[in-house]
C-alpha cells in the first residue's frame, strides 16, 4: 500500500536525522507533534539524541514550553495519586490504576513526556458503589453529565460517568472492566484484577501486570472510535511493549485467554509497521497462529495506517476522513449489539438537536 509517513513518524523511527531538518520542517513537526499530543515526548527524543541546544531557537522555545507543562502535569498527577491513596486505605480492595497514571508510578518509560487528561481507576464491579460514595466523601462528585447519561453509563459501560473534585477539578473515570458489559469481547476484569501488582511506595494502589497493561492499551487504542490521539497511543504501545523483554512471549496466550488477541495483534502489527517495534522471534511466530485472512489485514491497513496519522492537513490523503468515519462507526458496532446501538445513537441525536447533550 501507498503511504507517505508523515515528517513526525520519520524522526521517531530515525528515518530521518532531526540535525537535516529546515526551519520550515521544524515548524512542521511541532505542528505534527502537537496534534498528537507528543511534543513532549519529542523533547526526550531530541535531549536523547544532542539535547535541545542543537536546534533553531524558534523551535526551542515550543520544546521548552511543552517540556514545563508536561512536568508540572506529572507534578500535579503525583499530587491528585497521594490524596487517592487517602481514599484507598479505607476501602478493603486497592484502586487499579490504568494508563498513563499507571505508567507514571510504575517509573515506566512511557511516562516520559506523557500528558495527562484524567486518572483512570479499575475496581470489581460490585465494589464500584463503595468507591463512589468514599471518593464522593473526597470531594470527587458527578452528577452533571445528564440523566438519560447517567442511566446509560451506569446500565451498559465499563465505568460510571467521569467524576470531578469539586476544589481541584481534577477528574477521575471509575472503571469495574475494560470494555462496556454490552461487547461481546467484554473479559473478565476478574482475571485483570487476580494479576495487578501492588505498589510498593503507594500502599492502596496497584497497577495491572506489565502483559495486561500492553493488552489494555491495545484495548483501548483499537475499539475505540475517536483517534485524534492514536498515534500517541501507538508510541505508548511501541514502550509497553519494549518494556515487556522476554515476557513478550506471554502476550498471545494471555490475551487469548482474555478473548482479546485480535486487538492485541493489531498492536503489534501497527507498532511494528509504524514505528519499529523490535518483537521476538518467539513472538512473531505466534503471531502467525492469529493472524486473520489477509483480506481483512488489507482492509485494516488501509484504515488503521491512516487513521493513526496525526490529525494535521499534512497527514492526511483523499482517505484519510472515510477511514476515519469507518473506524468510528466499527468501534459503535464493535461494542453494542445494534438493536441497543440504534435507539442510543437515536436519542443522543435527538439530544445534541434539541441542546439537551451535557455531555
Amino acid at each position: 500500500m501507498s503511504f507517505e509517513w508523515p515528517l513526525l513518524v520519520k524522526v521517531i523511527n530515525d528515518q530521518v536525522s532531526h540535525a537535516e531538518l529546515s526551519l520550515p520542517e521544524w515548524g512542521l513537526l511541532v505542528r505534527q507533534a502537537r496534534a498528537s499530543m507528543l511534543l513532549a515526548k519529542l523533547v526526550h527524543w531530541v535531549e536523547s539524541r544532542g539535547g535541545l541546544d542543537e536546534i533553531p531557537e524558534a523551535a526551542r522555545r515550543h520544546f521548552i514550553s511543552a517540556k514545563c507543562f508536561s512536568e508540572k502535569q506529572s507534578n500535579d498527577l503525583f499530587w491528585e495519586i497521594r490524596q487517592l491513596q487517602k481514599v484507598a486505605r479505607q476501602l478493603e480492595f486497592p484502586f487499579v490504576l490504568l494508563k498513563g497514571a499507571a505508567y507514571a508510578v510504575s517509573e515506566h518509560p512511557a511516562a516520559r513526556g506523557r500528558v495527562f487528561s484524567d486518572i483512570d481507576l479499575l475496581v470489581p464491579r460490585e465494589k464500584i458503589g463503595s468507591a463512589e460514595k468514599r471518593l464522593m466523601i473526597h470531594g470527587w462528585m458527578g452528577g452533571q453529565n445528564g440523566v438519560y447519561n447517567e442511566r446509560y453509563y451506569r446500565r451498559w459501560m465499563h465505568e460510571i460517568p467521569p467524576i470531578r473534585h469539586l476544589s481541584r477539578g481534577s477528574v477521575i473515570d471509575l472503571h469495574h472492566n475494560i470494555l462496556p458489559i454490552t461487547c461481546k469481547d467484554c473479559p473478565d476484569a476478574g482475571l485483570l484484577l487476580a494479576d495487578a501488582r501492588a505498589l510498593e511506595k503507594f500502599d492502596g494502589l496497584a497497577v495491572l501486570s506489565p502483559v495486561d497493561q500492553v493488552i489494555h492499551s491495545a484495548v483501548h487504542l483499537f475499539y475505540d472510535g475517536e483517534l485524534e490521539h492514536g498515534l500517541r497511543d501507538l508510541v505508548d504501545l511501541d514502550a509497553l511493549i519494549r518494556g515487556l523483554g522476554e515476557q513478550q512471549v506471554r502476550l498471545i496466550s494471555r490475551s487469548s485467554e482474555l478473548g482479546l488477541a485480535r486487538p492485541v495483534l493489531y498492536a503489534l502489527r501497527y507498532s511494528t509497521t509504524i514505528l519499529g517495534t523490535p518483537l521476538s522471534d518467539e513472538l512473531a511466530r505466534q503471531l502467525q497462529q492469529v493472524t486473520p485472512a489477509k483480506a481483512i489485514l488489507a482492509v485494516m491497513d488501509f484504515l488503521f495506517i491512516r487513521a493513526l496519522m496525526p490529525v494535521h492537513p499534512s497527514c492526511t490523503d483523499r482517505w484519510t476522513g472515510l477511514a476515519r468515519n469507518v473506524l468510528f462507526l466499527r468501534a459503535h458496532w464493535l461494542k453494542m449489539p445494534w438493536y441497543l446501538l440504534l435507539p442510543h445513537l437515536t436519542i443522543k441525536a435527538w439530544m445534541r438537536l434539541t441542546g439537551k447533550e451535557k455531555h
